[in-house]
């Protein structure tokens, strides 16, 4: 399009009459692209600035160059309608047109360059003005090649630098696969194992490839901080301004980024840097998250630039920034503790020294090792954040030091800064991009409080790219990348020499740790030492960091040991070899606990709501150990306690407004063997002691079915079921995962699912109980790591024929509501979630024999020994089967011990004769069942029920049979048997198409969507919990967008009454239990 052409365009549409503003938006775009190439104009964008959006932005390799505002043809440009809003556009857009489409105004950094006129309106027709159409081509073709800094959203910036970063991930993780399948001795491989052997020995190709991509995207982001000429940069620039106070990214951008760069990300690393030259990064940082609580504005850009990267990354490494006041808090209380109880009267800025023997490298022959010990002079208060992330704990101890002694002795500061503080603070961290987002932090940060170095070879930050779980290894000697080994080599010289005394931060939090390394599992052990459990659940990050800043200081003799972490270590029961060993450890142990456990729903005492002070569902607490080196042998450490509840910003407000000193600690009494570090009630310890274990009582029993793929291998309809397990036996592993979108696990592959298939066929299909009232078809492989990847088929197996079984939890972290009863296979987390959340193994009340056994008679899975301490607290005698036992599977079945008679399915009687002298594993089950609903014995003995399998009192005969008979009704009601279900007391009285959107409860009616709903439903029945779930709201939840069939319609209304009789039953099990 020429401009004569673009003008006879806008003419015609303009004769109409009824033509706007943005009628001629693509006209514009079109002459625009076709004056100048290369270009790409964007209508209406969204989110390019942070001070609005004009019409247009144009940009050159998805870098914005320019923008243009638009009005109305014959619109008055100086007009004060506009002016807030061309005024605004001024001030943050450096290169900018202002037009009517034919009149455009050319303005550069705020300033109007020139203005031209294109056409003009004449009785109603546009008349264009020809002399003018050369100047104004050339004016376009300048504005489209302005080189300024036009990228000025923070989190475009983020967008654009992970894009860029996720290319070269990809591209260098293929090429790197490539060389290592071609078997070709590449300088990409060679740089690959070299990290493999110096840094980080279990890396992956895709791990070495994101550390690459990361470094040239920080790398770049260090160098354009510091770059002062802002028209130019290049990758070539990069190199030599990135800060020499980290000489390893400095270093290994230019290995990877300088003359040598692989020719397959060449260009993508000279697009990045062409993004940067549009940056000026330190206006945008500077105007970027300063004024939050929770982040500065190096976390803040790092959160946004991840997210987009690769959000994955964060979870995997346990990537949570710690909010300010949490970080304050611990620096100050650190710095108390050093005044308090060392006697270090300057706290954290202590100069004092002390001499230590290091191990120095020889080429002395008298020595055998080839090393000889040195005595070596180091600062006393060596600090260290063994999960540095982006430095924010050093960064603020930089602070703390600087505020408090030397904002009166600025002429002092840089001199202490050099001698007595980057000597000392230490650092490390595996994630490139936050080891070189701390080491900018701390750049910025010294710039800001006015510290100058005394000569341009400005001393290096001690933060190290390593993994803190790592031992240090022996010298690595001169590698080809002799530079990759000096950071290695630094690193290990404070892993192995420096006696550190302050070791606090906040260590990752991920369950699924891949940081196996033999040193630090071998430290760990003593964490489960004569644990004798099923499964310890010891191997969170976080309990691996603890473990390690208790080393350090154990190694040192004295020092500060401060985290904010996970606080299940606190009361977990697996955990209590970990508390005993740092009470071994330390003398004084201080637990601010932060709660905010969502995953337990927990609330304020006063019942209000408790939060998070970080956007997870795993509580916290602030941990405060310190070790003096004054305790006797043998002794173990004060325990001091603090709930602090609320919400974020009243904890936040707290921490800010309290010191340790200040803080109204409760002293715990703690006892073994589970020293809890939390406030127990256990004076009727030895009254619940007298009881039997459940988990003692049952021989046999597991955890519930992991199927790892439920989405798979669980479904609501056994013809889906099928057609997928077919898939899996015709279907070759690329196609699998293709049509169902999955990725292989450690413990669940496709190969294995479909050889499981193979040798199994679809006889293994069978009903389970998923969730409360909720039972599906599921695929019970008979082996682990089949199709089911855990199906548990040896105790599972039992539950395949006549049988009934228990769930009970070993502990809860809830108010005890977690029993239930099954006939079928049941899934792991049919209670509750995983764990301590009150997810229950099963215990099924009888065994059978193996398939290929000529016994076939089944027996119960009971300890006999306690059945013998039953039969004499009762005078009864034990019977392995009750009279008519196969009602106890299909019907109603109450022992009434007033009447003497048993009723059975058929509605006859017979009389108990010598059954009245006998009782059977039902009667034992049902008893227990009833006990374990007593909200009576809830109460009396919740803190015992959330640590243990709880403990049943042995019966007595003046109430056992009316505790029999209430277990057994409540039995029947939960498996949806007894007629009692049938009596229906709801209605669902509106046709529709019963589609499940939102359910709701308004006024007795469950709506499953806007127009149907269920009446007349008890809200208690609505509200009851039964384990970690509510059933009522639960079973609607999980069925959104399905269709609920008569049958399913049917059963909702069972589930309400079952729960309203529950109810009703608990209370009648009280009256008889309270006076046993």
């Amino acid at each position: 399009m020429t401009t004569q052409q673009y003008l006879e365009q806008l003419n015609k549409r303009y004769k109409t009459g009824i033509s706007r503003e943005h009628t001629y938006r693509k006209d514009l775009e079109d002459l625009l692209v076709s004056l100048v190439a290369d270009i790409d104009v964007t209508n209406e964008p969204a989110n390019v600035t942070d001070c609005g959006n004009p019409d247009y932005v144009i940009t050159k390799k998805d870098i914005p160059i320019g923008y243009i505002e638009a009005k109305d043809i014959g619109k008055d440009l100086d007009s004060k309608n506009y002016k807030e809003q061309f005024s605004r556009y001024r001030k943050a857009l450096d290169n900018l047109i202002i037009t009517d489409y034919l009149r455009f105004q050319f303005f550069k950094e705020g300033e109007l360059v020139t203005q031209i006129e294109i056409a003009t309106i004449e009785n109603g027709e546009i008349k264009p003005i020809v002399r003018n159409f050369q100047q104004f081509e050339n004016l376009i073709k300048d504005f489209c090649t302005y080189i300024g800094q036009t990228i000025r959203s923070p989190k475009k910036l983020a967008g654009m630098m992970a894009g860029k970063a996720r290319l070269l991930q990809n591209t260098l993780e293929n090429a790197l696969n490539k060389d290592i399948e071609d078997e070709q001795n590449s300088g990409l491989r060679s740089q690959y194992e070299t990290f493999r052997n110096i840094l980080i020995h279990d890396l992956t190709p895709k791990g070495f490839a994101d550390i690459y991509a990361q470094t040239l995207a920080y790398g770049m982001f260090a160098a354009r901080y510091h770059d002062k000429v802002l028209d130019t940069f290049s990758r070539q620039e990069a190199a030599e301004k990135i800060p020499k106070t980290n000489p390893f990214l400095r270093m290994l951008f230019d290995y990877v980024a300088g003359t040598n760069i692989d020719g397959r990300i060449k260009h993508t690393v000279d697009n990045l840097a062409d993004v940067f030259r549009a940056v000026d990064l330190r206006k945008i940082l500077s105007k970027f998250g300063r004024s939050t609580k929770t982040q500065d504005p190096i976390v803040h850009f790092y959160e946004d630039f991840l997210s987009e990267y690769d959000s994955k990354l964060r979870k995997a490494k346990g990537v949570w920034y710690t909010p300010q006041p949490v970080v304050s808090f611990i620096v100050r209380a650190v710095d108390e503790v050093l005044k308090s109880e060392f006697g270090l009267s300057q706290g954290l800025a202590d100069t004092t020294k002390t001499k230590i023997q290091i191990d120095s490298q020889t080429t002395d022959k008298r020595s055998k090792s080839g090393y000889k010990q040195i005595e070596k002079e180091v600062h006393k208060v060596q600090v260290l954040d063994p999960a540095t992330g982006t430095g924010t704990f050093l960064a603020e101890a930089i602070k703390f030091i600087y505020n408090n002694n030397f904002k009166a002795m600025q002429g002092a500061w840089s001199g202490y800064v050099e001698e007595h503080l980057i000597p000392r603070l230490n650092g490390f961290e595996l994630l490139m991009a936050s080891y070189a987002m701390a080491h900018l932090k701390l750049d910025m940060l010294l710039t800001d409080t006015g510290y100058k170095p005394k000569s341009t070879q400005s001393q290096r930050f001690h933060i190290y790219l390593t993994n803190s779980l790592e031992e240090h290894h022996p010298d690595t000697g001169t590698l080809f990348a002799n530079w990759l080994s000096n950071e290695a080599n630094e690193a290990n010289q404070i892993k192995k020499d420096t006696p550190v005394m302050v070791v606090m931060g906040n260590p990752p939090y991920s369950v699924s740790s891949s940081n196996k390394g033999e040193w630090i599992q071998d430290l760990i052990k003593d964490y489960k030492k004569n644990l004798n459990e099923r499964k310890i659940n010891l191997d969170d990050d976080y309990i691996k960091f603890t473990r390690y800043g208790q080393h350090y200081i154990d190694r040192t003799g004295e020092g500060v040991l401060a985290y904010i972490s996970n606080n299940s270590f606190i009361d977990g029961i697996t955990h209590r070899q970990m508390r005993k060993s740092l009470l071994e450890s330390f003398d004084k142990i201080y637990i601010i606990d932060l709660h905010g456990n969502s995953k337990k729903k927990e609330i304020c005492p006063d019942g209000s709501k408790d939060e998070n002070v970080f956007d997870i569902m795993q509580g916290v607490s602030i941990n405060i150990f310190v070790k003096t080196g004054a305790k006797k042998k043998g002794e173990l450490a004060e325990v001091y306690h603090y709930d602090l509840f609320g919400k974020r910003n009243y904890k936040y407000d707290f921490l800010n407004q309290n010191d340790l000193k200040n803080i109204s600690w409760n002293k715990l009494e703690y006892s073994k063997p589970n020293y809890f570090f939390v406030k127990k009630d256990f004076g009727l310890i030895k009254q619940y002691e007298r009881g039997f274990n459940v988990s003692s009582l049952f021989k046999v029993y597991s955890s519930g079915i992991e199927t790892q793929q439920d989405k798979l291998a669980i479904n609501m309809n056994k013809a889906e079921l099928i057609k997928v397990c077919q898939d899996f036996k015709d279907l070759d592993q690329a196609a699998i995962k293709a049509k169902y979108e999955i990725v292989d696990k450690r413990d669940w592959t496709v190969l294995n699912a479909k050889e499981d298939i193979k040798a199994n066929g679809l006889h293994s299909i069978a009903k389970i109980d998923y969730r409360i009232f909720d039972s599906r078809y599921c695929y019970l492989s008979k082996s682990s790591k089949g199709f089911s990847a855990y199906s548990r088929y040896s105790t599972m197996k039992h539950l395949l024929y006549d049988n009934i079984a228990l769930l009970v939890p070993r502990q809860t972290s809830q108010d005890y509501r977690h029993i239930f009863i099954t006939k079928k296979p049941v899934d792991g987390n049919t209670l509750s979630t995983a764990k301590k959340f009150g997810s229950a193994p099963i215990f099924p009340l009888y065994l059978y024999p193996d398939d290929d056994s000529l016994d076939s008679s089944r027996v119960p899975n009971l300890d006999m020994s306690i059945v013998k301490e039953i039969e004499k607290s009762l005078g009864l005698e034990f019977v392995a089967e009750k009279t008519h036992h196969s009602s106890l599977l299909s019907g109603v079945e109450v022992l009434n011990g007033d009447l003497g008679t048993q009723s059975c399915n058929n509605g006859t009687s017979t009389p108990l004769s010598d059954l009245s002298k006998t009782f059977a594993p039902i009667d034992i089950l049902d008893y227990i069942y009833a006990v374990l609903h007593s909200p009576s014995y809830r109460e009396r003995y919740k803190e015992f029920l959330k640590i243990d399998f709880p403990r049943v009192p042995y019966p007595t005969i003046d109430t056992f049979w009316q505790l029999v008979e209430l277990g057994g009704q409540l039995r029947q009601i939960h498996l949806l048997e007894s007629p009692v279900v049938t009596g229906y007391i709801t209605s669902y009285p509106i046709d529709g198409d019963n589609i499940v959107d939102k359910p709701s409860y308004k006024d007795g009616k469950v709506y499953i969507n806007k127009g149907q709903y269920f009446d007349n439903v008890p809200e208690v029945a609505w509200n009851f919990y039964i384990g970690g779930y509510q059933p009522a709201q639960k079973w609607l939840k999980d069925r959104k967008g399905r269709e609920l069939g008569f049958e399913d319609i049917l059963h909702y209304q069972k589930i309400i009454l079952a729960l309203t009789e529950t109810d009703k039953l608990m209370k009648e099990i009280d009256k008889v239990y309270s006076v046993a």
